[in-house]
């Protein structure tokens, strides 16, 4: 069976069991998962779970890609700031959606942020934009963001983030120190986040 067999029927799954939207249907289905992994695990690349990339670092399943793809609620056009880029695959399904011209990523480790950008460059999302650094810092120089996410798990969203993100947007991220909860939030005006909750994850730690 082909890698494009596979993550078919894989999105198919998927769909059946959470009811995608159709925009984050099309990008599961476009962006071919087994360039972003590791020459020796593209035979898993389709299964749903996480596979490690290096740096202690994983590429997440890509029912958890796909729930917070959805959660946005993105718009094509809409500016996209990621905390962890890892290899870049989660950047390229949010890419899909808005443009890749719209995709700001932040990685903490030099190695994977310049792998993440080769990969992204080779299967068509060079324009999204990676950065070597500290991810809780965000990327001031593109604020402000209408949406932000974070793919690996923090105490709280990082007050810079938080900034970066205009009133009314949205903030989505894995937070607990312990047990980590996805958490979703509108800013308001004010600057306060308006929470909700969408279960319990397992995600790497916020370098």
């Amino acid at each position: 069976m082909s890698f494009e067999q596979r993550r078919n029927e894989l999105v198919d799954r998927l769909v059946a069991r959470e009811n995608l939207d159709p925009a984050t249907e099309a990008a599961m289905r476009t962006v071919p998962r087994h360039e972003f992994v590791p020459e020796g695990k593209r035979n898993a690349a389709y299964a749903d779970r996480p596979l490690p990339i290096g740096e202690g670092q994983t590429i997440s399943a890509p029912h958890m890609v796909a729930i917070m793809t959805d959660l946005l609620a993105l718009d094509p056009g809409d500016e996209v700031l990621e905390i962890g880029t890892g290899c870049g695959y989660h950047a390229a399904v949010t890419a899909e959606v808005v443009g890749p011209e719209h995709v700001y990523s932040v990685e903490f480790h030099d190695e994977l942020a310049e792998r993440a950008r080769e990969t992204l460059a080779r299967t068509g999302y060079g324009e999204v934009s990676v950065l070597a650094g500290d991810g809780r810092a965000g990327w001031p120089e593109h604020a402000p963001y209408d949406a932000a996410y974070l793919t690996c798990a923090a105490s709280n969203f990082p007050p810079a983030v938080v900034d970066q993100v205009r009133a009314g947007g949205v903030l989505l991220g894995p937070l607990g120190d312990g047990r980590q909860v996805l958490v979703r939030a509108l800013k308001g005006e004010d600057g306060s986040l308006e929470r909700d909750r969408h279960g319990h994850v397992r995600f790497v730690p916020l370098k």
